[in-house]
């Protein structure tokens, strides 16, 4: 079997930035956070030297976790543990965190994948914690930028079953499983940072 590379995305040192500003302040009280869908791991990386109060979970379907496992063990962080196994379509971990954050997921999800994460945050999420979700939304069935557009039909180019997922849509999963929108956050190129509290 050949070594493992470990993955980059210049997306994540692109947005990297504009999100831990949105969620540091949110995240100042916590202690405990899933990460849904860590990817290469650079954002969980980041975030969490800039966090060390914080446990920064990372977790990712299986066969994403030999990557991030490098970015883990080169960055060397007390509060940054191995990555957990988690597809949304199947069991979750038992444990409940204050926290959950995912980033650039819901649009290459399928729309069963997507209300069946929301369920699995409204089942893990402590009362009073919060699920911030980064990513293009379109609004009331409209695209909030060309760019998007063009992103969404490339999206459903590659997959039928992705796209750029309808704030609205992800309001009513979120409502059905015990979450209120509380925060939107305009990002750079077009992106927003959408925030929940479990009641």
């Amino acid at each position: 079997m050949p070594p493992v590379e470990k993955p980059y995305a210049e997306s994540c040192d692109q947005n990297r930035d504009p999100i831990l500003a949105v969620l540091a302040p949110l995240l100042r009280p916590r202690r405990r956070l899933l990460e849904i869908g860590s990817g290469t791991g650079q954002h969980a990386v980041y975030c969490a030297a800039a966090l060390p109060h914080l446990t920064w979970q990372c977790s990712d379907r299986a066969e994403q976790l030999p990557g991030i496992r490098l970015w883990i063990a080169e960055a060397g962080l007390s509060n940054l543990p191995p990555p957990l196994e988690l597809d949304v379509l199947k069991p979750w971990p038992a444990e409940c965190f204050e926290a959950i954050f995912s980033a650039n997921t819901a649009h290459i999800m399928s729309l069963e994948a997507v209300e069946a994460m929301f369920a699995g945050v409204g089942a893990h999420l402590k009362p009073g914690g919060l699920f911030a979700l980064y990513g293009p939304f379109s609004r009331d069935g409209r695209h909030t930028s060309p760019s998007n557009a063009r992103f969404d039909a490339w999206l459903r180019d590659q997959d039928p079953a992705m796209g750029v997922r309808d704030q609205r849509k992800l309001e009513q999963f979120a409502a059905a499983h015990g979450l209120q929108l509380t925060a939107e956050h305009a990002m750079p190129v077009n992106n927003f940072t959408l925030v929940w509290e479990r009641n």
